[in-house]
């Protein structure tokens, strides 16, 4: 408290009550599938399809996610979450590929000097190549390389390790090596300093070692992948993987541990190999974890499914995934494979959609539905070509069509949620509305944690009105909100009412937010009349 001692103008400084309520991102996005490479049930984050390439290996004829990421950054995408996961069989554990290195010391194979092991599981690891560069006394130098096919991708070079060194100092190989390369772990064996044995006299220098071809060097092996997405059980493993464990934090539970991060869009293309019980089990779970955090799935058809089959035999199969919080688009995007030359490959829509969703989101807003004439896409183009006739069943049945069109070439032509059916008539029928209702949800449940624990009386329920109050005002301005003036476009209401004494009693405090929704034009209608005499 302010003591005044002496005469004069005394300033004291207020707090403010604004607590300005921070919009959040909409359109992070989580693929979760097998990949070539890269780290297991850990969800990284990904701002670029060099970075995915980098970090997962790029495309995978095996990954239908490398595909959907792929389209993801085309069409517009910014950030997503990747998630590698795996699955072993019995016959064929999923492994890392391991390499060894030996000495000179005695006939035949030698002495075991050094052993390396991949990073991370799978058959990438078999493309690993190692050679070892003469140096002097004790010391050589290290080349790792990763192959595709005969190009080196990535290489390493250490240099000056020393085979004489204690276990923890700098030039030890562990040292050197562990904690430090994207590639491999190493570990000292019991031999002597390591040589070049594939060479005919053990000596090769470094600037040799480099000229060396795959063939040439030492191979890592054993790597395996283990999963055959055509074999049920192999499925119905890989469903338990992506799925993973709260415990243990993995599947897609890897992404609590992006917290204070968030995603908001959830891809698994890997669904589209699935029978209709494995997808409808990977959906149903995949929905309740989306909803507990205010997040939307995007469901991809299944792989050869025709216009008049879809919604009976693959979206209504999938219950619980037909929710506000979902949205089905057909048909798949077709493309050059870039594995089989003069060949085509299909992958769903989800990831190309994702992305569409995150430029739009970008350009004109969350509010905006994702469809129409601007939304234009690249990278494929829709498998089956439908006409009006063929897609008017399917947008009744609230399934989104993408559509081919002269002059505005392959675009999105749909923006429906899959309780999105004329039958239904759900209040969160369009994509556009559920997305914004769920921003507005995750920004508030965000932007008000500072009003836990404050005393539950009138002076925090108008503090509570004004910052939502100037929140929701923001989105107006924007254009979020049908109606010209506020109280025409949004409620917001925390006061005696929406809280009585016995929700105080409990430790409640009730806001009551709502919104006039902008919803799309879907369907413009045109009135055309013919006059008989012009006007005078």
């Amino acid at each position: 408290m302010l003591v005044n001692q002496f005469p004069g103008v005394h300033v004291k400084e207020i707090p403010s009550s604004a607590r300005p309520i921070a919009s959040i991102s909409t359109a992070n996005t989580v693929f979760i599938d097998v990949f070539k490479r890269g780290p297991m049930n850990k969800a990284v984050r990904i701002t670029s399809l060099g970075q995915f390439t980098e970090e997962f290996g790029g495309l995978w004829s095996e990954s239908e996610a490398s595909f959907a990421i792929q389209q993801y950054f085309l069409n517009g995408g910014s950030v997503a979450y990747v998630i590698r996961v795996g699955v072993g069989v019995a016959a064929q554990p999923f492994r890392a590929a391991t390499g060894k290195i030996t000495d000179d010391v005695s006939e035949g194979a030698g002495n075991d000097a050094i052993s390396f092991e991949a990073v991370t599981e799978g058959s990438w690891g078999n493309d690993l190549r190692f050679g070892v560069g003469t140096g002097t006394g004790n010391t050589y130098d290290l080349m790792i390389r990763l192959y595709d096919g005969a190009t080196v991708i990535v290489e390493e070079i250490y240099q000056g390790i020393d085979h004489a060194a204690a276990a923890g100092s700098e030039n030890h190989i562990e040292t050197m090596v562990n904690g430090v390369s994207a590639l491999v772990t190493a570990t000292k064996e019991g031999g002597s300093k390591p040589l070049f044995t594939d060479s005919a006299d053990n000596q090769v220098t470094l600037d040799a070692l480099k000229d060396l071809t795959k063939a040439d060097l030492i191979a890592g092996t054993n790597g395996r992948d283990g999963f055959t997405p055509s074999v049920s059980g192999s499925q119905q493993r890989l469903v338990t993987a992506v799925l993973g464990d709260g415990a243990t934090r993995t599947g897609m539970h890897a992404l609590e541990n992006i917290v204070p991060e968030i995603f908001n869009i959830m891809c698994l293309p890997i669904s589209t190999y699935m029978s209709k019980e494995n997808a409808k089990t990977l959906y149903e779970n995949a929905l309740k974890f989306c909803k507990d955090r205010f997040a939307f799935l995007i469901v991809d058809p299944k792989k050869a499914v025709t216009h008049d089959s879809i919604y009976a035999d693959w979206f209504d199969a999938m219950g619980l995934a037909k929710s506000p919080n979902s949205a089905g688009y057909y048909p798949a995007l077709s493309f050059n494979d870039p594995f089989k030359e003069g060949s085509t490959r299909t992958v769903g829509p989800s990831g190309m959609m994702a992305g569409m969703m995150a430029r739009t989101d970008a350009t004109r807003g969350v509010w905006k539905t994702p469809a129409g004439t601007e939304t234009r896409f690249g990278g494929g183009t829709p498998e089956h070509i439908l006409t009006d006739l063929e897609q008017e069943p399917l947008n009744r049945l609230g399934v989104n069509v993408l559509r081919t069109f002269p002059i505005y070439g392959s675009i999105v032509w749909g923006g429906r949620t899959l309780v999105g059916a004329d039958a239904e008539a759900h209040e969160y029928k369009y994509v556009a509305v559920r997305r914004t209702a769920l921003f507005i949800q995750q920004s508030l449940q965000r932007g008000l944690k500072w009003t836990v624990f404050e005393g539950n009386d009138e002076q925090l329920w108008g503090q509570i009105r004004m910052n939502v109050k100037a929140f929701m005002q923001s989105l107006h301005r924007q254009g979020a909100f049908q109606g010209k003036a506020a109280d025409d476009a949004y409620l917001v209401k925390c006061d005696s009412e929406t809280t009585t004494q016995a929700d105080i009693d409990l430790g409640i405090v009730n806001l009551l937010v709502a919104f006039a929704p902008l919803k799309p034009a879907e369907f413009v209608v045109l009135n055309f009349k013919q006059l008989t005499k012009l006007p005078e």
